[in-house]
């Protein structure tokens, strides 16, 4: 009998995901906005964000599928595997984005080369993939207590260093663009989070658990990126830890951090190859993703990944947006044919949508407003051909 995940499990697995160097270092852009208001954009943006994630979450976990089997239901088999093979890249990018910022953050503590730590980090990986997602239990639990306690004592560090508080306000980044910024990070496991969800005793109460569970770590992420540099005056994740007095304390929560967060990327990718053919073993290529990924961060310098996360936006918030409306308001269960091409020109209509959006500056930020755009399209779509079947 195939081993299911519990609740607190796939808690800890998603507590894992949210303590990760890119949110603190996400946080940092918060300052410009001052601390009330950069407060209350991080707020707003993991409502809308975790909203989503329970939506999309919830799908994969009702149907028993993974994230990339799911889209099938409304993409069609090929159409599936198209979306499967973007989330695979995107996933392969984002392994090597993290093991890179963690390297880097890792050599501003303990300097040794950046390829060192890029190793490092990656055997890691490639060891919590062996362990599995359904045997991680206890090795979750040890690492993620221990990261929960550095986590506090760097808050605590923060906020009660005695140190005032530094005006760094000025009109780089309004309040819709800061509510994107929060809404980005959610998004980006919107492809992911129904790889576990389907492997949950309580599919439903898992999702809400890991999505409760990553909004409220993740916002506690952004808050302490954003207190650092409103105390501290730093934007560099490893001086902020050092100046707080972690020392080796800091190692560890950037390695870890980093190992738990990249190990959801790399395992996913290989559960979306599992989409693209049977033949594919999702552990394997898995593996083969976090040495890929971690090559990449030796090679390439990626300091700068605002354009990656909005292309990761504007493809998968429009294919989202269409299973919702699919799966909650059509309330659609039998795959398509090969290819929805109803579907498929309705997301191609979201990614306009969303890219179009990108340019207007709106207070609740461009994501939520396009995905409501095409799942309105959906529901139009879908009356139209029930109208002309009945003619």
């Amino acid at each position: 009998m195939e081993k299911k995940t519990s609740l607190f499990e796939n808690g800890l697995i998603w507590f894992g995901a949210a303590v990760s160097i890119a949110e603190i270092l996400t946080g940092t852009y918060f300052a410009t906005l001052g601390f009330t208001t950069g407060l209350a954009a991080i707020i707003v943006g993991h409502i809308i964000g975790c909203c989503l994630m329970f939506l999309s979450g919830a799908i994969g976990g009702r149907l028993q599928k993974s994230a990339m089997e799911s889209v099938k239901v409304s993409f069609g088999f090929r159409g599936g595997q198209l979306f499967a093979f973007l989330n695979v890249l995107q996933l392969l990018g984002w392994t090597a984005i993290m093991i890179y910022d963690g390297a880097l953050s890792a050599s501003g503590v303990f300097e040794v080369g950046h390829w060192v730590w890029c190793a490092v980090i990656g055997v890691l990986i490639v060891v919590w993939i062996l362990v599995g997602i359904t045997n991680l239990g206890k090795l979750n639990t040890v690492a993620m207590a221990a990261l929960f306690i550095l986590c506090l004592v760097l808050g605590y560090l923060i906020f009660f260093s005695g140190n005032p508080m530094i005006d760094m306000t000025d009109d780089s980044l309004s309040f819709g663009a800061a509510v994107e910024l929060a809404v980005a990070m959610p998004l980006s496991w919107l492809p992911l989070i129904s790889d576990y969800t389907r492997e949950a005793k309580e599919p439903v109460k898992a999702t809400a658990v890991s999505v409760l569970t990553y909004g409220i770590v993740s916002c506690f992420m952004y808050i302490i990126g954003m207190g650092a540099s409103i105390f501290t005056g730093e934007s560099d994740i490893a001086q902020i830890m050092l100046k707080s007095g972690l020392g080796v304390a800091a190692l560890l929560i950037v390695v870890f951090s980093t190992v738990t967060t990249t190990f959801l990327d790399a395992y996913s990718a290989g559960v979306s190859t599992e989409s693209l053919s049977s033949k594919l073993k999702g552990k394997q290529v898995a593996i083969v993703v976090a040495i890929l990924g971690t090559v990449g961060a030796i090679l390439f310098p990626m300091d700068d990944i605002t354009d990656f996360l909005y292309l990761i936006g504007s493809v998968f918030a429009p294919m989202i947006a269409v299973q919702i409306a699919d799966f909650y308001i059509i309330k659609r269960q039998k795959d398509a044919d090969a290819f929805d091409w109803w579907n498929l020109a309705i997301w191609v209509a979201g990614f306009i949508c969303y890219r179009f959006l990108m340019q207007v500056d709106l207070i609740c930020g461009y994501t939520l407003v396009s995905m409501l755009v095409t799942i309105v399209l959906c529901i139009i779509v879908n009356s139209i051909k029930k109208a002309t079947a009945k003619n």
